[in-house]
Order: C-alpha cells, then structure tokens, then sequence
C-alpha cells in the first residue's frame, strides 16, 4: 500500500507542478465578505486560484491585496483578468470570461491584453490562446485546465444522456425554491449514479480536481461511500436548499459558461468600470506563503487560506508550523484569518496558534457555512488573532 499511496502522491504532483488546475474560485466570496468585514484599511493576503475572488473582494475598497500562489499559471490567469478588466470593452470582457470564448481573441490578445501581461503570464498566454478561440472538441475556456478537463467529460456524458441533459437544464430553470426542490429529487439518483460514483472516486479524477490524497482519505473515513457520499450531501444542501438561479458556480459546471444574470461579480457591467480602477491595488507573487511572508513583512489585516493546511498538516507539519509563525509574526490585534478543511472539524492547529488565535465556535459559523453556494468543504474556520 506504501508504493500505491507513493505513486498516487507523484500523480497529485505532477498534476499540479505542470498545469493550471482552476479556471475558476470554488468558494464563494459572498461569505467571505460577510465573514471578513474589509474595509478601506484592509490588508489582505490570499491564495491566488483563479484569481475571481480577489476581484471580488476589490468592491470592498480594500487598501491592498497580496496573491500568492506557488502555481505560476494561476497568477497568469489572474494577469489576464486583470488585463481584460482595463484594457477591453465590457463585451469583449464578458465573452472572455463570461462565455469563455471569443471569435477575435488571437486579434484582441495582440493588441489589447498581451501588452498589459507581465513577462512569465504572456509566455503562458502566447502557446495557449486556442483556450479562448472557441474552436474544436472544447469550445469554452472552462473546459481548460485540469478542473474544466474533468467538467468537459461530465458534460460529453450528460449529453450522451439526453433525457437527463434536458432535466438538469430545466432544473437551473427552476423560479421557485419548491420548483427546484421537486425537480432535484428527480435528477439526484441519475445524476449520481454507478458510473459518476466509481468515476469520483478515482485518485485521477480527485488530483485533476486538485484534492490530494490526504484530503481524499478524510472524506474516505467520513463517508461510506468516499468522495461520492460527501459530494450527495454537498449538492442536497445546495440544490434544495439555495435559489439556483444565483448559483453561477455549478451552472458553470455543468454548462461552461456563466449567465448576464448569473455569473461572478467581477463579469458585471455595473462593477466593469470601479474594477478596471481598482485592479492595481492587487499585487501577484508565484511563492509560497511563508516565503512571501518573510520577504514583505508586514502587520496584515486579512488573510484566505483556503484549504491548503490539510495538505500541509498530513504531509509536511514543520513546514505547517512555519507558515502560521510567519502570519502571526505578520499580523496585528483583530487580524481575521478564514480557512477551509475537507475535515468536520479541524484538529491540526499547533498549541501556539490556538494560543494566539480566537476561532469563532462552529455551531457560530453555521448560518454562514449553510449559505455557501458551492458546498464543497465540510467546515470553514474563522480567527482573530489576539
């Protein structure tokens, strides 16, 4: 089992080491912002992944943000948000990033984006302008990346089942939270059915959705039936319990492309202009954290882990202590810190962080836990340091 778990471990690496995994955040920033409370003092430092969330937190006029992301390829994809946002016109922005593709994206990359790049984002850019061409077997930007590869096969298999196709789309359709309630009950047992079962449950099908192996085990030893069983539970608090006609995350999922009415607030038109103004407050660094942190210190209000840490804690604790050293030596009284864990209940923070830190009890952060549009952590913690 040791040489299984090693090279299962290798997969997960070299999925991650050479390929962009997200081409889109999947934790909504709603909660984020309702948890956070930023303001035009805030300091923030946040994982990059994809880049829409710091746009999003942008509308709270914080002061600045710092994303760091050890992925190069997905501070670029944050590089051409940001490009989009002050170089294009809203339309061009909005079928960029909206449809996830463009008919003169070679023309508008040349003269509009590819000039507002960084040097290491427009080498990315430069070898993979076909993302947003809207040409062959994948026609949406979305159905990139190692996320978009795994939607872009869940969507051949939905079409290969029509009747079920049909009654996804009218479920988004759904007007009325009954409406959709009742149409849920009849897509659920279809949906997850034998073969999406075995297919989540495949290490290959969790690395390219960028969940390693420590995080799969959680969900192993939490749910009979694994990833499958936490996945169920997800989408039934999801889908019968928030309207879906805002949840632009799984419509992107299922569909590769968002909605006018539907979509992330950096896709907007009433917030295209104050982005556009505001997007040079974001600063990018391809690192970790703890080496960000030890190169520019600094008392920061705010930082968004994500969930990282559950990588960390299973496979790397000395390097876990050192990063939550370098934030409480980079941070100042009233410091919020909000991570997320693929476990119910978080049991790796070291004696000193639980010394230093507040978290808000969990039966506290339920209501807003309950709010969560994607659904795809079993808990979120939220710190004030001391």
């Amino acid at each position: 089992m040791k040489y299984v778990n090693h090279f299962r471990d290798w997969v997960f690496r070299r999925v991650h080491h050479n390929n962009l995994i997200y081409n889109t955040c999947w934790e909504d920033p709603r909660c984020d912002r309702e948890l956070m409370a930023f303001d035009r003092n805030s300091e923030i430092v946040m994982i990059t992944s994809a880049g829409c969330n710091a746009l999003d937190y942008l509308l709270d006029d914080p002061r600045a943000i710092h994303c760091v992301d050890m992925n190069p390829r997905q501070n670029a994809l944050l590089a051409l948000k940001r490009a989009s946002l002050t170089g294009a016109s809203f339309e061009d922005h909005f079928y960029l990033f909206g449809q996830g593709a463009h008919p003169d994206f070679a023309e508008i990359y040349r003269s509009v984006l590819q000039p507002l790049l960084p040097e290491y984002a427009r080498s990315f850019w430069d070898r993979r302008q076909h993302y947003f061409n809207g040409e062959g077997v994948r026609r949406s930007f979305y159905r990139f990346g190692t996320s978009g590869a795994v939607g872009w096969m869940l969507a051949n298999y939905l079409r290969s089942r029509p009747k079920l196709y049909r009654a996804i789309d009218e479920f988004f359709q759904s007007e009325s939270l009954a409406e959709q309630q009742e149409r849920y009950e009849v897509i659920e047992q279809k949906l997850l059915n034998q073969i999406v079962n075995w297919a989540v449950n495949q290490h290959l099908t969790m690395s390219l959705l960028g969940v390693p192996r420590s995080q799969q085990m959680l969900l192993q030893d939490e749910y009979s039936d694994g990833a499958t069983g936490f996945l169920r539970q997800c989408l039934r608090q999801v889908f019968t319990n928030l309207p879906v006609q805002e949840n632009y995350f799984w419509r992107l999922y299922f569909f590769g492309q968002y909605e006018r009415d539907c979509c992330p607030n950096y896709l907007r038109e009433d917030n295209f202009a104050v982005l556009g103004e505001r997007q040079d407050r974001i600063r990018q660094y391809t690192s970790t954290l703890t080496h960000f942190l030890e190169t520019n210190p600094g008392a920061y209000t705010h930082y968004i882990l994500l969930d990282h840490q559950d990588w960390l804690a299973a496979n790397d604790r000395p390097a876990l202590e050192a990063e939550w050293r370098a934030i409480l030596g980079n941070s100042r009284p009233g410091t919020r810190i909000l991570l997320r864990s693929a476990a119910s209940v978080i049991d790796f923070f070291p004696e000193f962080v639980l010394d230093a830190i507040d978290f808000v009890p969990q039966e506290e952060m339920l209501p807003v836990h309950q709010q969560d549009r994607v659904g795809t952590y079993a808990s979120v913690y939220l710190g004030l340091v001391h």
